[in-house]
């Protein structure tokens, strides 16, 4: 489904943040990103999501490489993709409903079909009774749910989470990783970066950086 092919990617007046990647993730795999601070972690899910070109490398998505792609298309390759952030990026001037909302508004979805995937996409993460509220109102797991519906709305084949569970407590930050695991056995290809791997008896696949180069990369791991 993705493919790294010596993947390196560096900015003006920078050292290189990752060095010569080579990766596979195959369709429907839950994949943990781990890794120190400045590993590379958020920029290779920057990398796998388009948001950022390599600089040089090859990086192929479903047999095409991105390299391909016109910059008029990379809009709705993104499509493909839902995005969960650290910071939310979610906007405290619309209520939880308008912010779910918002990424089928710019594909102009009609109204009835964007009221039925919202309130959808809310009750899988148990805020539906809150469609109303105002994100500011709301703790920082219920924040972080939102931001998943949000993610999940226009049904994505893939979920992409920059440490989703960053400042949250134990009992949030399980909460959060079992609404992936859901999308996991429903066939959505799970990327996650993180700094620990939680506990889990669903198979994974982990990659580990260090320096921008992958230190450990480990197929197929079940925990105990």
């Amino acid at each position: 489904m993705i493919s790294f092919k010596k993947v390196c990617k560096s900015y003006p007046g920078s050292p290189e943040i990752l060095k010569d990647i080579d990766l596979e993730i195959s369709e429907g795999e839950l994949v943990f990103v781990t890794g120190p601070s400045g590993a590379g972690k958020s920029t290779l899910l920057k990398l796998i999501s388009a948001l950022e070109k390599p600089s040089s490398g090859s990086i192929i998505f479903e047999g095409q490489s991105l390299s391909k792609f016109k910059n008029k298309d990379i809009p709705i390759l993104r499509r493909r993709f839902g995005m969960i952030f650290q910071d939310h990026k979610l906007l405290y001037d619309r209520n939880c409903f308008e912010n779910v909302a918002l990424p089928l508004e710019i594909n102009n979805m009609s109204k009835a079909d964007t009221y039925r995937r919202v309130r959808a996409a809310l009750d899988k993460v148990d805020l539906l009774q809150k469609e109303k509220i105002m994100p500011i109102t709301l703790s920082g797991g219920e924040q972080q749910r939102l931001a998943i519906a949000r993610a999940i709305v226009s049904r994505p084949s893939i979920l992409i989470a920059d440490e989703p569970t960053a400042n949250l407590d134990k009992e949030y930050a399980e909460e959060i990783m079992n609404i992936f695991y859901s999308f996991q056995q429903v066939g959505v290809t799970v990327i996650i970066s993180t700094h620990e791997i939680p506990v889990t008896n669903i198979n994974f696949k982990r990659l580990q950086l260090n320096g921008g180069a992958i230190q450990n990369l480990i197929g197929h791991v079940q925990l105990p």
